[in-house]
């Protein structure tokens, strides 16, 4: 799985995908979302990494099934919050 964090002064977001999915664009109905490599393409992780860094995020964005499965097993994401684009899983996670 990749991941990145991007920093702009005090915001942090963390972007996370399932490695086979850079690249990739999804299409349901009207909405589009290219995976692309200058938001999602950061360093490979382990599962036990993404947890680490998932569990002090913030705002986190997430596509792909084994990158949604890591977040909701460490309590990140609700399961039921998961959404499908193109049937690839995705979740979002802002905490205020």
């Amino acid at each position: 799985m990749y991941l990145k964090i991007h920093r702009s002064g005090e915001n942090v977001i963390v972007a996370v995908c399932d490695k086979e999915l850079i690249g990739k664009t999804l299409k349901e109905g009207n909405l589009s979302v290219t995976i692309s490599e200058d938001f999602y393409k950061g360093d490979l992780v382990s599962e036990e990494e993404l947890k680490d860094t998932l569990k002090g995020a913030g705002n986190v964005n997430i596509f792909g099934e084994r990158s949604v499965s890591c977040a909701i097993d460490c309590g990140v994401v609700d399961r039921d919050r998961v959404r499908f684009i193109d049937g690839i899983a995705h979740a979002q996670v802002f905490r205020i």
